[in-house]
């Protein structure tokens, strides 16, 4: 009796390891058939258009818009993303840092942008220069390493809110991210943990999402695992959001960025 219980967990185990197998087979070729032709460069197209178009009430470009290697340069920005910026006195993600410009050079108020919903308004044609930028960084390395007191300062926040379990689940980021192999549907889910794993999450983000037809910046991505995990919705480039994404970049460091990427 005991050997056929044995044997049966055994066959059952085996069956698991294979099943999941060819599981991660059909996910990869799932994956390489809607690879070619990523619908994220259209939103990118967009976004290079709105880069050079006067808006705003000062009815000016965003081509002087500093995203931490000077005036207008967008050519590998996105990579040493998030930073420190002095003109804010803050450590500032692509999105948070996009918005000042607008603010400053276009004199559209951030909070005008905030109280848009995602894929909506202002924040949707943010949303398209954010696809314009990420990709003029794609294959470069990831570049962030906390040095300024304050990138410091986020980082270590950013670490206490990854691993703070809360709400009705208890929860955290952690309790998806924090261990390898692990899978929700047709979505693995990177250990970002380990630099590997924070260079696979950070570096394939912001995302075209195949399963709601729309581009996701990493703000969306965060808004939606706060979502996930039952908890308030944080504020569109608040410090928490600008907080996990410098612990996953700097995490990530020496990764290769594959942004636009392509998702379930």
């Amino acid at each position: 009796m005991k050997k056929s219980l044995v044997l049966l967990f055994t066959l059952g185990c085996l069956s698991q390891v294979v099943f999941g197998q060819n599981i991660s087979d059909e996910i990869a070729k799932y994956r390489e058939m809607i690879a070619d032709g990523n619908p994220a460069e259209l939103y990118a197209a967009a976004g290079e258009e709105l880069w050079v178009k006067p808006n705003g009430p000062k009815q000016a470009t965003l081509q002087q818009c500093d995203l931490g290697k000077g005036p207008g340069v967008v050519k590998g920005a996105f990579a040493e993303l998030p930073r420190y910026f002095s003109d804010t006195n803050r450590v500032q993600d692509l999105e948070s840092r996009l918005m000042s410009c607008m603010e400053t050079l276009q004199g559209i108020a951030s909070s005008d942008v905030i109280k848009d919903a995602f894929g909506k308004g202002l924040r949707k044609d943010l949303e398209a220069v954010v696809a314009y930028v990420v990709t003029e960084s794609k294959d470069l390395p990831i570049k962030v390493v906390p040095k300024h007191p304050k990138e410091k300062e986020m980082a270590q926040l950013g670490a206490k809110i990854f691993f703070y379990q809360a709400g009705p689940m208890d929860f955290s980021c952690a309790t998806c991210h924090s261990q390898n192999n692990k899978r929700i549907r047709l979505q693995d889910l990177p250990n970002i943990t380990t630099a590997k794993g924070a260079a696979e999450g950070w570096g394939s983000w912001p995302a075209y999402r195949v399963s709601s037809g729309e581009f996701w910046t990493m703000q969306r991505r965060l808004n939606d695992c706060f979502r996930q995990q039952r908890l308030p919705m944080p504020i569109y480039g608040s410090d928490a959001t600008v907080a996990l994404s410098m612990y996953m970049a700097s995490k990530g460091n020496g990764g290769i960025i594959q942004t636009p990427g392509l998702k379930r």
